[in-house]
């Protein structure tokens, strides 16, 4: 890290000099990830809200796809590397046909081989997760599944151009314990145009007796450049009331606790010791490899993002260039900023002995005056260790975060 960073740094005072330009040294130790995501942009239909990089209808990519992330695994790696996390998303990656996905999980093996007592997870969609695909993964020796569900009634599940019903994921779930899957996650949307609050509570009932062992709820957004944007820009869409909205996420910070699903992030809950592993590097700050079209990676305070285009994505690697696209240097100050924003997002909060001795200073002194006045708002709450945010602070959290990036 440059010097300059340090010489525009608040020095603290003497006494407590050496502890942080101890943690000042931490910051600048080159780390290997011992995590990684996989970006696997292939789906069935790109649904109207989905902001991710996705191509539907382009199955002649397929295999030239896994050619491109050989190259790409070898060019990062340069060699085999054991995985603490490795978690495969989309884009649906068990649309890939099983041949095709037994390919992608021997390649992974090969270069991401995982620790004793690793997590490996895949995202799947209920529509079209056949029992020779649920083979392959449990050959592969994946040991959680995030299955998106996002609604059960068939009107929000139309709503959200999801192909699959309330029946198939009961089959599929019932498929996966059959073959010892026993680490399910859910994911549900909530805020869907047209959802009352008591069907969103039938949501949360029907998820909690499918029994998993972690379930994620994410307030339907509607993001610039997805088909649902245009949609509200030409009012065929029309979002929910705000404080429908904020209702509807009370009733999932209520009704999950009561059935033994503890919120550890804004968005998740989890039964004891399901909590992701793998999201928690990234709310830590720690690093990871990201491979594939779109996909980013974190690694000694570089942020990396891969072209967006799977076909650009596919070029670039066939003649041999790096598929990234966007290169980011974070000083320290921006580190900062982000653990902050990472730390609020989690229940436990930003541990203020650890900020200190990385960083060298306190949360408050990053932002004093809005500091204050979230805590005076009762938004922000501090205990002898931590500084987190409050019940009625999660309602907010984007408001409180956005005073500290």
């Amino acid at each position: 890290m440059p010097s300059q960073h340090l010489k525009h740094s608040p020095i603290p005072p003497v006494p407590d000099l050496i502890q942080f330009l101890t943690g000042y040294r931490l910051c600048m130790v080159s780390v290997i990830p011992t995590s990684a995501y996989i970006h696997v942009p292939f789906c069935l239909h790109k649904c109207g809200y989905c902001d991710f990089t996705v191509v539907a209808g382009r199955d002649d990519l397929i295999d030239i796809f896994l050619d491109c992330l050989e190259q790409e695994l070898q060019l990062q790696l340069k060699s085999p590397q054991s995985m603490q996390t490795v978690f495969i998303g989309g884009g649906t990656p068990t649309y890939l046909p099983a041949k095709s996905l037994q390919r992608l999980m021997q390649l992974l093996k090969k270069w991401m081989p995982l620790t004793d007592g690793g997590e490996f997870s895949i995202e799947c969609n209920p529509e079209g997760f056949t029992t020779d695909r649920m083979d392959v993964l449990q050959a592969a020796g994946i040991n959680r599944i995030s299955l998106g569900v996002q609604a059960f009634q068939s009107q929000h599940l139309q709503t959200l151009e999801r192909s699959h019903s309330a029946e198939t994921v009961a089959r599929v779930i019932a498929s996966l314990r059959d073959r010892h899957f026993s680490n399910l996650s859910i994911d549900l949307i909530f805020g869907i145009p047209g959802q009352t609050l008591a069907e969103w509570q039938t949501t949360l009932d029907q998820a909690i007796e499918l029994a998993p062992r972690h379930v994620s709820t994410y307030g339907l957004t509607y993001e610039k450049g997805t088909a649902f944007w245009t949609r509200r820009e030409k009012q065929q869409l029309r979002p929910i009331a705000e404080e429908l909205e904020r209702e509807m996420y009370a009733l999932a910070m209520s009704t999950l606790p009561e059935h033994g699903f503890q919120q550890y992030e804004l968005s998740n809950f989890a039964q004891p010791g399901a909590a992701s592993r793998h999201n928690q590097v990234y709310w830590q700050g720690e690093p990871y490899y990201g491979i594939g079209p779109g996909a980013a990676g974190f690694q000694n305070s570089r942020r990396v993002l891969n072209h967006r285009s799977v076909t650009t994505w596919i070029k670039r690697l066939q003649q041999g260039l790096s598929p990234i696209q966007e290169t980011e240097d974070l000083d320290l100050d921006l580190q900062r900023r982000e653990a902050v924003m990472l730390g609020l997002r989690q229940i436990a909060g930003i541990d203020q002995r650890r900020f200190q001795q990385q960083f060298g200073m306190t949360v408050r002194d990053l932002e004093p005056a809005a500091y204050a006045r979230f805590l005076n708002l009762g938004w922000l709450m501090e205990t002898a260790s931590h500084v987190r945010l409050t019940v009625e602070g999660r309602f907010v959290a984007d408001s409180v975060m956005s005073e500290f990036l």
